[in-house]
């Protein structure tokens, strides 16, 4: 560091020796400002002694101010100020009263000027990484007035760096990933340091890069920082993380430069570059036979030392299972091979299967050469269980004629133990499937017969279920269930489709049809219905109806003469008889109710009771009814009117012979003394009828002629004080 600021103290001093050869010409040749005046005189002196004839006097204008761009060393930090330069002017000659003034950046803080001979001075140790560069202005005033002689004039003062700032790297540490197995010059990331300092002047600000650990095994690029695979065959399987070291170094990498370092986490990412293997070339199971279908019967496993997805497999079976009876598939968590049955398998049949089970990854690299396998050999033995008795059928379907016999055999059912043993079945018939119990079945032979007659109407089919056990271990249990569908026989006669009510116009036409009738029939032969329609034998010659086939199993009923009447008959009753294709025909007489009705031109009925002729001309019954409502209305408010009358007329006087004394009155008034006396007169009270003696007064209102004397005078005295009183009469 000494002799780096050795070398930059040289090289300041000789910039400023090259300033100073430059200006000192300048000054030499420019006037003081106090020589202009004689200059002006000398100069016309020498115009009146006068040039040559055609010659003229040339002259150039001279500047104020004289410098160049100054500098000053960063960091310095001598005992005294250091001299960053030197402003001089014109005006500057002996005896003129004149200072320097300097404003701007600093001035007077970091920068200060010598009045008298504009020598500038730094005062601080300045840092260019902080301010590079300071603008100020100087400018030549009078020192007694401090007017200003001359414009002020702007100038720079450049801080010139020094390595002072060593290499930084902002992003790190760092994290990368490659592949495993990367070629040597593969890329695995950049780093990037840097320098504070100034990279113009001088290389303090330029770096150079060199790893300083994770060799050999990785390099970097010195200018750029790229950091490279620099071993062949790098295996994760190996060694799966490397830290690196990586430095920059500023000064071009050479002595006395400033350095720092990071470090580069590299991760090496896996490839699926190893293939599956099993643990064992032979894997043995033994299953019972009554394992059931789907379920396992055993694990293999195939290790892979990739990882995530390069490590998984999936597995199959290659060879020894021509009839299908397994299959294998991969657990996903586990990355097992499960064994498991895919057909149910017998002892009895073949005790032993040999089989061929290969693993293959999932994912393969081009580059690695895959896809990876690995095979093993899985041998499974059946282990003999004692097993159920098998049906000959898992469902059986039976039929029988409806209405049969009872113990008729509808059919039967086979079941047989598929044990070496073979041991004897008894068959049950489930109760929880046959309620009613309609059926039996003989436990030895399975013969199935009817227990009750069966309607085909009622129920079509009947599912039980039959079980076979076992002689020998009655846990051993099967089930089969058996459908039994019940044939239909003709045992049910048609009959109308509905309950018909046909209406019949009086207006009407001969040959117009009155109703459409159909039937319908519970039974369902096979070649289907077709229904035959005959008028009873008594009604084939009635002058009044006659039937027509439609020819689609309906008939159209026709009325034969247009001198129907409500008052000569209102209702008629023709019995029709319907019999089936069905062997034996059945067949039922059903009855049509026709009614005759008043219609309108257009034939819409519109009254078929025969009370409408008796009604006045124009007024229907509904009218009545109104009429006769009115009438029951007027009569009650006549009814209530009387009787209103008849309490408003009944006399105020109680007249039973109850003693009015029981009365009680009461109100919120003092008493009057003797002049209360003659309030109510007792022998009067005990003989009201004693008040129809009374004469009436002149001198009372008529309302109040029959109001006794001393329920008179309270009354008086009352409105007399004009008070409000509350009066309480309880009549018992």
């Amino acid at each position: 560091m000494p002799k780096r600021s050795e070398e930059m103290l040289v090289d300041l001093w000789m910039s400023l020796l090259l300033v100073w050869i430059t200006c000192v010409p300048c000054v030499s040749m420019t006037p003081i400002v106090g020589q202009s005046k004689s200059t002006q005189t000398g100069g016309s002196a020498a115009e009146a002694s006068g040039p040559a004839e055609g010659q003229r006097l040339l002259s150039r204008a001279k500047r104020g101010w004289v410098w160049n761009q100054m500098f000053v060393l960063e960091e310095f930090s001598g005992p005294d100020p250091i001299l960053v330069g030197r402003l001089h002017t014109d005006l500057d000659v002996g005896g003129k009263n004149i200072k320097y003034v300097l404003a701007g950046e600093g001035a007077g803080t970091i920068f200060a000027i010598n009045e008298l001979t504009g020598d500038i001075h730094a005062m601080k140790r300045l840092d260019r990484e902080e301010k590079a560069e300071y603008t100020l202005t100087a400018q030549v005033v009078n020192a007694d007035t401090d007017e200003p002689l001359e414009p002020p004039s702007e100038f720079i003062i450049k801080v010139q760096d020094i390595n002072d700032n060593p290499p930084q790297f902002n992003e790190g540490p760092y994290r990368a990933a490659v592949p495993e197995m990367s070629a040597v010059g593969t890329p695995v990331t950049r780093v990037t340091a840097t320098d504070a300092d100034d990279p113009v002047y001088g290389n303090s600000a330029k770096l150079v890069y060199s790893i300083l650990e994770g060799q050999p095994y990785f390099s970097v690029e010195p200018n750029s920082g790229t950091i490279k695979i620099a071993l062949h065959g790098m295996d994760r399987e190996m060694r799966e993380e490397y830290l690196v070291v990586i430095q920059a170094k500023d000064m071009g990498g050479h002595m006395g430069g400033l350095s720092g370092t990071t470090t580069v986490t590299v991760t090496l990412m896996d490839i699926n570059d190893n293939p599956p293997k099993f643990s064992k070339s032979l894997y043995e199971f033994v299953i019972p036979e009554d394992l059931p279908v789907g379920k396992m019967g055993g694990k293999v496993k195939a290790n892979d030392r990739d990882i995530g997805e390069n490590s998984k497999s999936t597995y199959s079976i290659i060879e020894g299972d021509d009839q299908g009876m397994f299959e294998i598939v991969t657990d996903g968590q586990t990355q097992e091979g499960i064994l498991r049955l895919k057909k149910p398998i017998d002892y009895e049949s073949k005790r032993s299967y040999t089989l061929r089970v290969e693993a293959t990854n999932v994912r393969s690299e081009p580059s690695s050469g895959g896809p990876f396998k690995d095979t093993a050999t899985v041998k499974v033995v059946v282990e003999d269980s004692d097993e159920p008795p098998v049906f000959l059928k898992p469902v059986y379907v039976l039929e029988v004629n409806e209405n049969a016999p009872v113990n008729t055999v509808i059919g039967a059912v086979t079941a047989r133990d598929p044990d070496s043993t073979g041991s004897l079945v008894r068959y049950f018939i489930d109760r929880h499937t046959d309620l009613e119990r309609q059926f039996n079945i003989n436990v030895d032979d399975g013969k199935i017969t009817l227990a009750k007659p069966l309607d085909r109407e009622t129920d079509m089919w009947h599912n039980i279920t039959v079980t076979a056990t076992e002689v020998r271990n009655h846990s051993q249990i099967s089930r089969a269930i058996v459908a039994i569908r019940v044939m239909d026989i003709n045992d049910n006669a048609p009959e109308f489709a509905t309950e018909y009510e046909a209406f019949l116009c009086e207006n009407g036409k001969p040959g117009q049809v009155i109703q459409t009738v159909s039937a319908v029939d519970k039974d369902d032969p096979i070649q289907g219905h077709y229904f035959d329609y005959r008028l009873v034998p008594e009604m084939l010659n009635n002058p009044n109806f006659t039937i027509k086939n439609n020819q689609d199993n309906s008939i159209s009923v026709l009325a034969k003469h247009d001198t129907f009447r409500r008052q000569k008959q209102e209702m008629y009753f023709l019995p029709i008889i319907v019999t089936d294709n069905g062997n034996p025909p059945m067949s039922s007489t059903n009855t049509l109710t026709i009614r005759v009705c008043g219609c309108s031109k257009d034939g819409i009925v519109q009254s078929c009771n025969v009370e409408a002729y008796v009604l006045p001309i124009g007024l229907s019954m509904g009218a009545l009814i109104a009429i006769l409502a009115c009438i029951i209305l007027l009569l009650v408010i006549v009814v209530l009117f009387v009787t209103l009358r008849r309490h408003k007329n009944e006399p105020l006087i109680i007249k039973d012979d109850e003693d009015v004394r029981e009365n009680i009155i009461r109100y919120d008034d003092e008493g009057g003394g003797e002049e209360d006396t003659e309030a109510f007169d007792i022998a009067t009270l005990q003989n009201p009828d004693g008040i129809n003696g009374y004469l009436p007064r002149k001198d009372i209102k008529p309302d109040l002629q029959f109001m006794p004397r001393g329920l008179l005078a309270f009354r008086n005295r009352c409105l007399k004080k004009k008070k409000n009183h509350l009066f309480v009469f309880l009549l018992e």
